[in-house]
């Protein structure tokens, strides 16, 4: 089998594990392009992404930088590379350094393509009610997650899993998936087929798609939550206060749960209840305006009420 000589381009938790598992390979890790340190907390302290602390750890030269400009090109291209790589970079990879490495780049992409092209895969999986997620590595092209696909790996949904945990959960499987291609590439067996099927698309999320409309059914509204958890975060308004949603779970374990009307709330047996367009569902975590996350039902106490709707 040849040895690649790879370049990887990535920045959040997520790509780590693809990171991590190519460095341990037979291949060649000899550059990493990760986005510029951001400001993150309270005092905006710019930090370094996790991209970049992990190719520093495993002692991988590092490129940072938020566009693929031809300073990057001309930096990658110093590099000699025979594959490209990239998970979440979060940016577009143009001519000429699309063409740069000699096997062009590869693309691991959470979902199983042609479903979900775009920035947020997972997140509009769970919203849209899929049973099965997954990742695909594909060949990247100037059009927008388009290429011909090497390798899938579907992956059944449990129907509780948040964004956040099954971005985790794909991240590590994805990694594997990956390396397989890579191996595949490095000893000519590795074939890419065109995608089939009528592709959907996945927008970036604002903090508006993260509203909870207690009016829709609670299949829905609890398939939002889980596709906008944690980022950029389930909420609602409760007496024109912002209130963030940590925790929301589908009723069960209580034969008779309250009939409420859409964002009704009601604490009954200890639990506090949220009516929505069918059934209520449980509010488990909440995060009022300015105060730090608490047991739902410790808020509803504190807030000493009797009844309330959430809009």
């Amino acid at each position: 089998m040849q040895k690649l000589r790879i370049v990887f381009a990535g920045t959040p938790a997520v790509a780590v594990p693809s990171l991590e598992r190519l460095s341990a390979s037979d291949h060649e890790l000899v550059g990493v392009v990760t986005r510029l340190p951001a400001p993150l907390g309270r005092k905006r302290v710019l930090t370094p992404s996790p991209v970049a602390r992990a190719a520093a750890r495993l002692q991988v030269p590092v490129i940072e930088a938020n566009r693929l400009d031809a300073d990057v090109t001309e930096r990658v291209a110093a590099l000699a590379p025979d594959l490209g790589v990239i998970v979440a970079y979060g940016g577009l990879v143009r001519e000429p350094l699309l063409s740069t490495p000699v096997h062009g780049w590869i693309n691991l992409h959470f979902s199983l393509l042609p479903a979900w092209r775009g920035a947020a895969p997972v997140q509009h999986s769970l919203i849209a009610g899929d049973r099965v997620a997954g990742a695909s590595v594909f060949q990247l092209v100037p059009e927008l997650d388009a290429g011909e696909v090497f390798a899938t790996r579907p992956h059944p949904l449990r129907g509780d899993e948040t964004a956040g945990e099954l971005l985790d959960e794909l991240a590590v499987s994805g990694a594997e998936l990956l390396a397989g291609v890579v191996d595949g590439i490095a000893d000519g067996t590795a074939h890419a087929h065109p995608q089939t099927g009528e592709p959907s698309l996945a927008a970036k999320l604002t903090i508006d798609d993260a509203r909870l409309d207690w009016s829709r059914p609670a299949t829905e509204v609890h398939a939002r939550f889980r596709g906008v958890t944690p980022e950029p975060g389930a909420w609602t308004t409760v007496d024109e206060q912002r209130l963030k949603v940590l925790g929301l779970d589908v009723v069960s374990g209580i034969a008779d749960a309250p009939t409420l009307a859409p964002g009704e709330m009601v604490l009954a047996d200890r639990r506090l209840f949220v009516g929505t367009g069918t059934r209520p569902l449980e509010l488990r975590r909440v995060q009022p305006a300015g105060k730090p996350a608490m047991d739902a039902g410790d808020w509803w106490r504190g807030a000493a009420r009797s009844a309330a709707v959430a809009r």
